[in-house]
């Protein structure tokens, strides 16, 4: 899966969609050409032109995720959080059409692809309401956690957890800038760098 860049035009290996993601200054071209590793508050920084293209980091980062990696999901109402929750359920294997908007049920549990997707959506939640959902549990549940609306977590979030912020830039274009904080997130987020060049 391609459609991936560092501002250079598509691989032929590639679906031939544009996608136009630029690499910020906290992950260097010179970082990248070298391998280097990434550590936890480094950051890999992309453009998305079309909400394919956010459908499409959502399935790197499925196809790289391990039994209990949790990315968390930051932006305003449309910023493209359900979207990229839905590429991440279709890189997992899963029926994309199965992840939705925010609804009353916070937490949504997807089995059958390579790893479960547990997908907690936070809007609706009352602070209080936090530690009746089960959504601890999932963390040692062998799958892949997505959280939309972490801030309503507060401290409860994992320590450890790729943060992904998703901001509009225009109409369907999105700034998305992924950043780890920890040494597990970080080595998802290296192997995601890394898989731009692919």
């Amino acid at each position: 899966m391609a459609g991936f860049s560092s501002g250079l035009p598509c691989s032929a290996r590639s679906s031939g969609l544009p996608f136009g993601s630029f690499l910020s200054a906290a992950d260097s071209s010179a970082q990248r050409r070298a391998g280097a590793p990434l550590n936890a508050g480094q950051a890999v920084e992309l453009v998305s032109h079309s909400s394919l293209h956010t459908e499409r980091v959502g399935e790197r980062l499925a196809r790289l995720a391990r039994p209990g990696d949790v990315v968390a999901l930051w932006g305003e109402l449309g910023a493209g959080k359900t979207v990229l929750a839905k590429g991440i359920a279709t890189g997992l294997g899963l029926d994309a059409s199965e992840v939705s908007s925010p609804t009353f049920v916070i937490l949504h549990e997807h089995f059958g692809g390579r790893l479960p997707l547990f997908h907690l959506d936070l809007y609706r939640l009352e602070g209080k309401d936090l530690g009746t959902t089960g959504w601890e549990e999932t963390l040692d549940g062998g799958g892949m956690t997505v959280i939309e609306w972490p801030d309503r977590a507060g401290a409860a979030l994992p320590p450890d957890r790729l943060d992904v912020h998703l901001a509009h830039i225009a109409d369907t274009k999105r700034s998305v800038a992924l950043r780890a904080t920890g040494p597990r997130s970080a080595e998802l987020l290296e192997g995601f760098r890394d898989s731009l060049g692919a």
